[in-house]
């Protein structure tokens, strides 16, 4: 404003002088003329002279009308500079916003009136100069100050947002803060949140299995369920509709989400209360919900891929997808065997379908591979094979007992070039490759994870719950925690896709071979369908004789059983713990043996067998069926199902490994259902509960009590 009142100031300025430069012209011309015309002076002379008075006359005014503009632009900046101080130190005191100033240290120096009512509403009352404001509002000045949106802190009932910026004078730094109160507008936000509609996907999953024990009750179990859902529903306030049979959809809002976590989804129990039949096996639920951002359709899609976990986890569990992570509530119960050999049918079609139409394949089961991971993979092989595409499987043959099952499949001319280390199988990875992988659905567990990054099209093939998900989803999967191998499942698939011995004897072996280890040669974790595959693959030429070839123990590995069996503790009356110190790789097998013999030790219902090599603990879990270790095993980052499961602790001692295991196992008999980053809240999956069973629900529970 007051460069233009100089400008226009000195636009007239610049007209008045023109004005008196013309007038003393005229002036010296008029007197000149009137000396010239009434003296004899000579007119040159005179003009010579009047033209220089002329020149000295204006170059003595220009000067002083000069010093006269400085001057008052001098004056007027001295009354402006205290003036606009004062102003703007004004509207700071009056300003709604709380603001101060502080040195480098965080003293205050000088703040407004509405600061002061805030620090009074936070309890600091009195003076404030030369107080610190972090004891005020404690917050890191250089955060406030740095970060675009300021630092936002809680305190007293408060939401405070601190921003400002940082100055300097004269090598001293001072920062000007002010403080928003988002109290409201948090409070807002928190209920828009709140109210924001949230999709649940419900399917009753074992009703039509349970159904094959008692078909005339189905009727009656599924009304009771669905009855019981629907007053689930309205005591929430939010819709449920049954969309296909005994499938439904339910809407609320999200506040309700939490209420529902801290009663641990009670409508679990309530379904399971349910009872079919006369050995009274309970009806089970599971549920998939999505807390994640994104419009309502996204929502609504996470939902049903979290239905999908709960599904291939075993069901009778809740799946919350959130923007953070999963998490799992429920499956403490065991899974129902399913009685129908339609999905695997349909699995199997899709697969051949897809091998028909790839360039080649690749197959490839877990790390440390065993009968069954391998007995799998050469299932898949021979379905390769069928369809006249060229397959490899990706194996570490450094393990004896693999390397005798390679052997044993060596005369077979289809195997020659078969099995291959990863560093191969990069060079034969194509854009129309498909990779098959068996007995695992951990990607960090794979063979070879690097293949599984790389490849286009990926299959997954296991009887292991789902933890985590893949990087990536497969365009096949078949994840089913009631089979008692993968090797079942495999034959089930050849069974209804090869010819009549179409299979040899050698492979029939291997995935017997595999059968057997899951069920502790037949005696655990079979049902009819089990025995069915074991048949089938007797008829293909199975040999038990030759089998049992396979799991004879070496001198050497009967020595490293005996380290685990001569140092066990029993933990809470009914869990065995041996530990067997320091190890080398071969004692991960011995391990695993060493966790199914402790299960012989009457009163013992778990065991877990501990080891570590090259800094990494083992740990091998085994349950006679009362106790799920997998529920412990997840709380460390560890996987499997119901009666068997493993988990890799790295960068961990012995003891540190020992006080975590017991402490996982004090959270599953207590009933704690806490989580973490990578441990689900749960348990597997679902038991019929005959009047044996009651009695050993019955045993579990004193087992408890006198634990505690």
């Amino acid at each position: 404003m007051r460069g233009s009142e100089k400008k226009r100031r000195g636009g007239l300025s610049i007209n008045g002088d023109a004005l008196i430069y013309v007038a003393c012209g005229v002036a010296f011309i008029v007197a000149l003329a009137v000396i010239v015309t009434l003296t004899d002076v000579n007119a040159l002379s005179a003009g010579i002279s009047a033209a220089c008075l002329y020149t000295v006359a204006v170059a003595v005014y220009t000067i002083l009308s000069r010093r006269g503009t400085a001057g008052a632009a001098m004056a007027e900046d001295k009354i402006l500079s205290p003036l606009l101080g004062d102003v703007m130190l004004d509207a700071m005191n009056r300003h709604s916003v709380p603001a101060a100033l502080c040195s480098e240290e965080g003293i205050i120096i000088w703040h407004n009136g509405t600061f002061a009512a805030l620090a009074l509403d936070l309890g600091h009352g009195g003076k404030l100069l030369g107080v610190n404001f972090t004891s005020i509002i404690p917050v890191r000045l250089l955060t406030a100050v740095r970060d675009s949106g300021g630092a936002t802190i809680e305190i007293e009932g408060h939401a405070l947002r601190v921003g400002g910026y940082r100055f300097r004078i004269k090598d001293k730094s001072f920062y000007v803060l002010t403080v928003t109160d988002r109290t409201e507008t948090e409070r807002l936000i928190r209920e828009l949140r709140e109210e924001r509609t949230l999709i649940a996907h419900i399917v009753v999953d074992n009703l039509d299995e349970l159904m094959q024990y008692d078909q005339g009750q189905y009727h009656d179990a599924s009304h009771a369920a669905d009855m019981a859902l629907k007053k689930w529903a309205e005591s929430a306030g939010g819709i449920i509709r049954e969309y296909e049979r005994d499938k439904y959809i339910f809407f609320f809002r999200e506040k309700l989400l939490d209420e529902f976590v801290a009663r641990k989804f009670d409508i679990l129990d309530k379904i399971r209360d349910i009872r079919v039949g006369d050995a009274r096996m309970p009806v089970t639920i599971s549920v998939g919900i999505s807390r994640t951002g994104g419009t309502l359709l996204e929502r609504e899609r996470a939902s049903y891929a979290a239905l999908d976990t709960a599904l291939q986890r075993g069901g009778d569990q809740v799946v919350v997808r959130s923007d953070s992570g999963t998490e799992i509530y429920g499956g403490r119960t065991r899974t129902v065997q399913r009685h129908t050999k339609i999905r695997s049918r349909v699995i199997a079609n899709e697969l051949v379908m897809r091998m028909a139409e790839a360039g080649n394949v690749l197959v490839m089961g877990h790390r440390y591979p065993d009968f069954d991971s391998f007995g799998a993979c050469v299932g898949v092989a021979r379905l390769a094979m069928f369809c006249g595409v060229p397959v490899n499987i990706i194996i570490d043959d450094t393990d004896d007992a693999i390397k005798n099952c390679i052997r044993h499949l060596s005369p077979l001319r289809e195997y020659e070039g078969v099995f291959i280390d990863g560093t191969s199988a990069l060079d034969l990875l194509r854009s129309d490759t498909l990779l098959v992988i068996c007995d695992v659905n951990n990607y960090e567990l794979f063979e070879a994870p690097v293949l599984f990054r790389m490849a286009h099209d990926t299959v997954i093939i296991d009887h292991h719950r789902k933890t985590v998900d893949p990087p990536k989803e497969p365009v096949l999967s078949y994840i089913e925690p009631s089979a008692s191998s993968t090797s079942e499942l495999l034959a089930e698939m050849l069974e209804q896709t090869l010819h009549t011995k179409s299979l040899s004897g050698a492979e029939a072996d291997v995935l017997y071979a595999g059968m057997l280890l899951d069920t502790k040669q037949l005696s655990r974790n079979t049902t009819p369908r089990t025995f069915s595959a074991a048949l089938y693959l007797q008829s293909s030429g199975a040999n038990p004789e030759v089998v049992q070839e396979f799991f004879k123990t070496a001198l050497d590995d009967f020595t490293r059983e005996a380290k685990f069996e001569s140092n066990i503790t029993v933990y809470r009356d009914s869990i065995a713990i041996a530990c067997a110190g320091e190890g080398d790789p071969a004692d991960r097998i011995a391990a695993a043996k060493a966790a199914d013999k402790l299960l012989m030790i009457q009163g013992v219902m778990a065991s877990f067998a501990v080891v570590s090599i090259d800094g990494t603990v083992h740990i091998s879990a085994r349950s006679t069926g009362e106790i799920n270790v997998q529920l412990i095993l997840e709380r460390l980052g560890g996987g499997g199902h119901f009666t068997g499961a493993g988990a890799q602790l790295q960068a961990t001692g012995l003891e540190a490994a020992l006080r975590a295991l017991k402490a996982a196992i004090d959270a599953y008999i207590d009933g704690d259902e806490s989580n973490d980053e990578q441990a689900a809240r749960d348990g597997a999956v679902q038991v019929p509960l005959n009047e044996k069973e009651k009695e050993k629900e019955k045993e579990k529970k004193k087992v408890k009590e006198k634990s505690k």
